[in-house]
């Protein structure tokens, strides 16, 4: 075998384990080799957990065997296709996806986003299109004036309306 060989090798992902600070992989290399303790190098900010059967390029520096790295761990059966040159996309095996598209333009694909902010989420747009139902446990503020606690005027009695919400209330 040669040197080369022994420093680069591809496999397949056998398991993973996950709860440690670098994560760690079995992989099963080429010949049918299986490497336990694999250190998975991810880029800084972005982690994924592989499934069973996804492939990697393994290093082992001067073709020492008996420690070994993950460079890259890759999955075609799910990968996005059809990419334009210069799209990026994040993306799991159930379809969720989140694809950073030309023109500057971003979708998103899920059964549920869930945004959590401790103080805000701030959209600036001129525009916002949704479809669908909008559901709040709390109040919302258009143009100054609570949903939940305003005043009217023009308050009559008996089943007459009332005027409309008296603006800044609530």
């Amino acid at each position: 075998m040669s040197l080369l060989n022994r420093m680069l090798v591809r496999g397949t992902v056998v398991l993973v384990d996950s709860a440690r600070k670098l994560q760690a992989l079995q992989m099963r290399l080429t010949a049918g080799e299986v490497k336990d303790g694999l250190e998975h190098f991810e880029p800084y900010g972005f982690t994924s957990n592989p499934l069973t059967g996804a492939e990697g390029i393994a290093a082992f520096i001067g073709g020492d065997r008996s420690h070994g790295v993950l460079l890259v761990v890759a999955d075609r059966r799910y990968r996005i296709q059809g990419l334009e040159p210069g799209e990026v996309a994040i993306y799991t095996d159930e379809g969720a996806k989140i694809h950073l598209k030309r023109g500057r333009i971003i979708d998103i694909e899920a059964d549920v986003i869930n945004f959590k902010a401790a103080t805000a989420v701030n959209f600036d747009t001129p525009a916002i299109t949704q479809t669908g139902t909008i559901t709040s446990d709390g109040d919302q503020v258009a143009g100054g004036v609570s949903q939940i606690n305003h005043p009217h005027g023009g308050v009559l009695r008996g089943g007459d309306q009332s005027g409309a919400p008296i603006g800044g209330g609530g």
